[in-house]
C-alpha cells in the first residue's frame, strides 16, 4: 500500500511518469521504499534543498503509522 501511494505521488511530480519505479525492500531495520526515476527527473523529486523529498517522507511516515518506513531516492546513473 505504501509503495503504491508513494508511486502515485511521485508520478504526479515528474516529467517521465512511466519511468517511476518504487520497490519495497524488507530489511532488518524495517521497510525501505526505494524510488527510481528518470535521471532528468531526479532534481524534481528531491526539490530545492530537499523539500520535496522531505514532503514525500512525511506523507509516507504518516501513512505507515508506528511501523514506519524509510524512503530512499536512488540516482540510477550511479547504481548501474
Amino acid at each position: 500500500m505504501l509503495a503504491e501511494a508513494l508511486e502515485h505521488l511521485v508520478r504526479g511530480v515528474v516529467d517521465h511518469p512511466d519511468d517511476v519505479v518504487v520497490r519495497d525492500k524488507q530489511l532488518r531495520r524495517g521497510s525501505v521504499l526505494e524510488v527510481r526515476v528518470h535521471p532528468d527527473d531526479l532534481g524534481k523529486v528531491i526539490g530545492r534543498n530537499g523539500r520535496t523529498a522531505t514532503a514525500f517522507r512525511t506523507v509516507v511516515s504518516a501513512l505507515a503509522g508506528k511501523g514506519g518506513a524509510r524512503v530512499d531516492f536512488v540516482d540510477v546513473d550511479r547504481r548501474r
